[in-house]
């Protein structure tokens, strides 16, 4: 087996949570790929979104290095703009949407906006939502791509800007206001993270191999729920490494590999 990366790892596990006959709402790089390996592999009848506006494109161009790459269009069953595709979650038609931000609480609220306490002078002003907003409201399920860091996964946001289950009260985000069921994963390069059913608390699903519970739960600045039967990740085959490397992101651009000299 070749020496798997970071990056190689949060796409190929990535490829692993989505499921055949759903719709994804993808953003640029790592949901891309992950979502192209899954149609090459277990989901060949997955459709992506791509939030320029295109649905269910037959991308026998190549990757897109955007959402808004032309190539994102190539004979898409719906191009009609970043209007329409929204309004496609609204109507409850998107599965799954890959999510980021700088910080993420123990409900999966996700803050992409600030970091203090002072919105108009804070510590650091993060780039914002782009469409997150709208997908962790909309999308049916949210998949958080984040950095395993305890400084990103923290016991209280400054500032919600992709809604995750609130509070963890059962009916937050009907209250809300907001119609997918919530977050649903969280992948990072060590960890694979779900959400507990009834206190909707983030919960320890599966580790890298060799990484331990104790060391997971080091790197979260609150407690995690850790059952007694968690699982090692699952790495990629050679074939898995082959389609990722040769033929999905060839040039590298998100996949990017140090070369040994």
């Amino acid at each position: 087996m070749a020496e798997v990366t970071p990056m190689e790892m949060i796409a190929y596990t990535g490829s692993r949570v989505l499921q055949d006959e759903s719709i994804v709402f993808v953003g640029t790089g790592l949901p891309i790929i992950a979502a192209m390996h899954a149609q090459y592999t277990h989901a060949p009848n997955l459709l992506m979104i791509y939030e320029a506006g295109s649905l269910a494109p037959i991308l026998e161009m190549g990757m897109p290095l955007s959402v808004g790459d032309t190539r994102a269009a190539r004979k898409a069953t719906y191009l009609k703009g970043l209007c329409g595709v929204f309004e496609l979650t609204q109507r409850g038609y998107s599965d799954f949407a890959f999510i980021g931000g700088a910080q993420i609480d123990m409900y999966g609220n996700i803050c992409s906006t600030i970091q203090g306490e002072d919105y108009r002078q804070p510590q650091v002003r993060f780039p914002g939502s782009g469409g997150a907003g709208a997908m962790a409201a909309n999308c049916e399920k949210t998949i958080a791509i984040m950095a395993l860091e305890k400084r990103r996964f923290v016991k209280q946001l400054d500032f919600v800007t992709s809604i995750g289950y609130g509070d963890g009260s059962p009916d937050y985000r009907d209250k809300a206001g907001v119609m997918g069921s919530g977050p649903y994963r969280v992948i990072t390069n060590q960890a694979l993270f779900g959400f507990d059913e009834e206190t909707r608390r983030m919960k320890l699903l599966e580790v890298m191999p060799g990484v331990t519970t104790q060391e997971i739960q080091d790197l979260v600045g609150f407690e995690l729920i850790i059952p007694s039967d968690v699982k090692e990740m699952k790495l990629p085959t050679e074939e898995d490494l082959t389609l990722l490397r040769d033929k999905i992101d060839a040039e590298g651009y998100f996949l990017k590999r140090q070369v040994k000299k």
